[in-house]
């Protein structure tokens, strides 16, 4: 009896299967994946923030070669193990990934659009990969935390490289890299000493961005450190997963919560 042929489709949806396991699922070998892509996601996170001090050496342009190489190879991976592929495109973490790369693909072209990679640590953090280190661990309460202090890194350091690419320069007074941060810094933080200010009226108004956005997000950094601690108890009625230890009602629609008090015998 003839065999059945085999469907062209099967070993690209077999692919598919594998890299949804791996990107997505739970077990020992896909866990050991996603620590391997975080720390490879993190060491290029690492590059794109040290970027501005490297661009002089001479195996800068082959490390960015390299980094473009693994981006495209992760975006690709990620994009395959999308359920809904044109969902997974319209996402703004996939629309900044890929805005990224273009710029790792074209520098000629887009060189003063390299301070906009750093925004690959965003996309990290929304994505989950970050905090599922410290779900597994029962840490999952300081994940609002850790978001809190990824966002004010990332302002800060694509404020900087921002500033170093259009505004270094004698009259400044930011003539390294180490300048644009420290004059970021002292922005967010209103220490404001004066000894480096950004000439002109689009100065001006990059400082006022700067010092509003900033202060926000150290704002929302202090509420995420010093507010009430949450518990993490999914309601059986409408599944409001965040609740003050002692709730007796979930604050959402009223059902009866029965938390376990973790410090009873």
């Amino acid at each position: 009896m003839a065999s059945t042929p085999r469907s062209p489709s099967a070993p690209f949806n077999r692919l598919r299967r594998t890299l949804r396991l791996l990107y997505h699922g739970r077990s020992a070998t896909a866990v050991r994946f996603q620590r391997a892509v975080l720390v490879v996601d993190l060491a290029i996170i690492a590059f794109f923030i040290a970027g501005p001090l490297l661009r002089d050496l001479p195996s800068y342009i082959w490390i960015d070669i390299a980094v473009a190489i693994l981006l495209s190879c992760d975006i690709a991976a990620r994009g395959l193990a999308a359920a809904d592929v044109r969902r997974w495109l319209r996402q703004p973490t996939t629309l900044v990934d890929l805005f990224v790369l273009v710029t790792l693909l074209l520098p000629a072209w887009l060189a003063n659009f390299g301070f906009l990679r750093i925004l690959r640590l965003w996309t990290l953090s929304q994505s989950g990969f970050l905090w599922r280190p410290l779900r597994t661990r029962g840490y999952r309460e300081w994940e609002e935390t850790g978001r809190a202090i990824v966002n004010l890194v990332t302002f800060l350091f694509v404020v900087a490289s921002f500033i170093f690419t259009f505004f270094a320069g004698p009259e400044s007074g930011i003539e390294g890299y180490v300048d644009a941060l420290y004059y970021t810094v002292t922005s967010v933080t209103t220490t404001g000493y004066g000894d480096i200010t950004l000439p002109g009226v689009w100065g001006k108004v990059v400082a006022i961005v700067v010092m509003i956005v900033g202060i926000s997000l150290f704002v929302r950094l202090a509420q995420s450190i010093f507010k009430p601690t949450k518990v993490y108890f999914p309601c059986p009625q409408c599944g409001l997963n965040r609740h003050d230890p002692d709730a007796v009602h979930c604050k959402a629609c009223g059902h009866i919560l029965n938390i376990p008090d973790s410090g009873a015998d």
